[in-house]
């Protein structure tokens, strides 16, 4: 179910490219409806409602809450209204509350400014508009942790369970990654930044999904890389793969360090003596796409030859796998693709 606050965004988005739309929500009350009123409007609009607020008693309310539909939700619970006119009407409780909240308190973050601050980086994003999307994002992701610490909400999950927004935290603080790294490229801050949002994020919310673990991790270490801070990432990738040392994207975000990432000084030989490192881990995870990159890096090197050793090495790690997972007639064409039956090549 979404929030209030997504379900006005995408009420006000229709209304303005739909002309049907308009006909059809005619009436509905949306929180561009507050901008023309004054503040003692919205009072008198709530106070319609039996509702009697000023400043001190909204901003208790508020420091209590994490969203103006919080504090609306019960206010509606206590009143009946009839009619769909009187329905719609009801919208006005919340209008008026976020309205208020954000005029009055506008540095105390709640799920609605959060949510505006989302919206309006995607609206930014791009070659041109990377940079300031990335100064409202980071913004939202001070927001982000104000709620954390006010909710006491120990997950990005919980969060979200209590978000609803237009976009889910989870899918938006890797698209904050990705775009403060765009962003880096041109001015290194944005690196900074970058680090400390995945520090940050890593040590909130340490028990989240593995692969959003990990692609942090590698987020974190990839930008380590690029200010030039080769010690700090040579250290985390040793911590990291000492405790999962089968983790085959860290042995290439590790490489990728000194070569496919690294937008200057190339160091080709060490990028490989990594890659080598990894590929020896018993059951490494990943092998083939760690196959691939080694060939890659060989390539880079002038060694074409055994670049093409390698990929054939990776068809037929894939060909193993196939056969693992099916039953081969002995007799059989072997299915890597050698023209040998199967007992004489890998099934042997």
């Amino acid at each position: 179910m979404f929030s209030w606050v997504a379900i006005d965004r995408f009420a006000e988005k229709e209304r303005a490219a739909d002309a049907t739309f308009r006909k059809q929500s005619a009436g509905k009350v949306l929180r561009s409806d507050a901008k023309q009123l004054t503040d003692d409007d919205l009072l008198a609009k709530l106070r319609s409602f039996g509702i009697e607020l000023d400043r001190p008693s909204l901003e208790r309310l508020c420091r209590d809450s994490l969203s103006a539909e919080e504090i609306a939700t019960p206010l509606l619970e206590q009143r009946t209204f009839h009619g769909r006119q009187a329905e719609m009407e009801s919208d006005w409780i919340w209008v008026c509350l976020t309205a208020l909240w954000q005029r009055w308190f506008p540095d105390q973050p709640c799920f609605e400014f959060l949510d505006d601050k989302m919206e309006a980086g995607y609206d930014l994003q791009g070659p041109k508009g990377a940079s300031a999307a990335c100064h409202i994002w980071l913004e939202a992701w001070r927001d982000v942790l104000g709620l954390v610490d006010k909710g006491g909400l120990q997950s990005i999950r919980a969060f979200d369970q209590r978000f609803r927004g237009s976009q889910s935290l989870f899918n938006w603080i890797q698209d904050l990654e990705d775009e403060l790294w765009n962003a880096g490229l041109e001015d290194r801050q944005f690196l900074t930044d970058r680090i400390a949002v995945c520090e940050e994020g890593l040590r909130r919310f340490p028990a989240e999904d593995a692969l959003m673990t990990e692609n942090r991790r590698r987020a974190l270490a990839e930008s380590c890389f690029e200010l030039g801070e080769t010690a700090k990432a040579e250290t985390l990738y040793r911590d990291w793969l000492h405790g999962d040392p089968r983790w085959g994207w860290g042995w290439i975000g590790w490489s990728d360090g000194y070569g496919v990432t690294r937008t200057k000084f190339h160091n080709w030989q060490r990028a490989e003596q990594i890659l080598r490192e990894g590929l020896a881990v018993d059951q490494v995870r990943n092998r083939l796409d760690m196959l691939e990159r080694l060939a890659n890096v060989c390539e880079e090197q002038g060694r074409k030859d055994e670049a093409t050793e390698l990929r054939k090495e990776a068809k037929r790690s894939v060909a193993v796998t196939r056969v693992r997972r099916q039953k081969i007639g002995r007799n059989e064409p072997c299915p890597c693709g050698s023209g040998k039956k199967f007992k004489k090549c890998c099934g042997a």
